[in-house]
């Protein structure tokens, strides 16, 4: 099995397929590196792709200290991933704990990017639910180590974002529901502590966000509720950002809409590589719908 040791002793395993310019995946808290088979098949005709999987999720190396799991870490990650594989820059794809993990890492290592996709990203961003999320964050922790993985995705999988998979693709949601009871309940408690519930919100990371220029396109499903109004914040702050809603689609978009998801990502993609993606009109974010008044 192929590693990549981190600055902090950790072994991130890792997949990578196909030849061209690199797309590294990034995935999310409920899933692992096989998430991504739907974009990997698709991308790696054209493209160099990386899957691995986040700390805490096996094979991957699971360390037992509460402080190696952050933001700051998964952030890291990526950049350890980049590093390992002698990759200057990389197109970098996230979803949910992922997103936020390549949003960080876009504004961090500006350097380093081609370009930033942020999918599903935005749970626990709101201020008014900061302490609900901390809340159920601790809940889901204490629930993974009590009664174990493979229970806990039972309820899981069923989040009022994750039953939109289940009614319009019954086996590959059940897949995915699979994959989450196989993870390590120790890594996602760790996890779940350290990323999930300590991660900043978004609306205290503006002013970062207004600093990437990497292009960006930020994708949710429109009952991806916690992720709607994030979405546009995000649209909003990132000078280089394009935003796609895909209608009746919760949270796991790139697997309950592969097509449409890899599509998106395709012509995004093709508009970077062309150098066609463009940085908004300063006009579009003018004070008067009627334009700007003559002086």
């Amino acid at each position: 099995m192929p590693f990549i040791r981190t600055d902090d002793a950790v072994d991130l395993f890792y997949e990578e397929t196909g030849t061209g310019v690199p797309i590294v995946f990034v995935h999310e808290f409920a899933d692992d590196y096989r998430s991504y088979e739907p974009q990997i098949r698709f991308f790696c005709r054209h493209h160099r792709c990386i899957a691995f999987n986040a700390r805490g999720y096996p094979p991957s190396a699971i360390p037992i200290t509460p402080e190696q799991y952050s933001q700051e870490r998964a952030r890291e990650d990526i950049l350890a991933v980049l590093n390992g594989l002698n990759l200057e820059k990389a197109h970098i794809i996230g979803l949910s704990m992922g997103a936020f993990a390549a949003l960080h890492f876009g504004f961090t290592y500006p350097d380093r990017t081609l370009s930033i996709v942020i999918a599903g990203c935005g749970y626990g961003a709101s201020p008014d639910d900061r302490g609900q999320f901390a809340a159920d964050a601790e809940a889901s922790a204490a629930r993974f180590e009590r009664i174990g993985m493979t229970r806990a995705a039972e309820g899981y999988a069923t989040g009022p974002t994750r039953v939109q998979y289940q009614r319009k693709d019954p086996r590959g949601w059940a897949e995915f529901r699979n994959r989450l009871g196989e993870h390590s309940a120790q890594g996602s408690a760790l996890t779940m502590r350290g990323v999930q519930k300590q991660r900043p919100s978004l609306y205290d990371l503006v002013g970062e966000m207004n600093r990437i220029n990497a292009p960006t396109l930020i994708v949710t499903g429109d009952e991806d509720w916690p992720c709607l109004e994030a979405g546009i914040l995000m649209k909003k702050s990132i000078r280089t950002a394009g935003l796609v809603v895909v209608p009746n689609t919760g949270h796991a978009v790139n697997l309950e809409e592969a097509a449409e998801f890899n599509q998106q990502i395709a012509r995004f993609l093709h508009a970077v590589e062309i150098r066609r993606w463009p940085e908004r009109d300063p006009r579009a974010l003018a004070p008067s719908l009627l334009g700007v008044p003559e002086s």
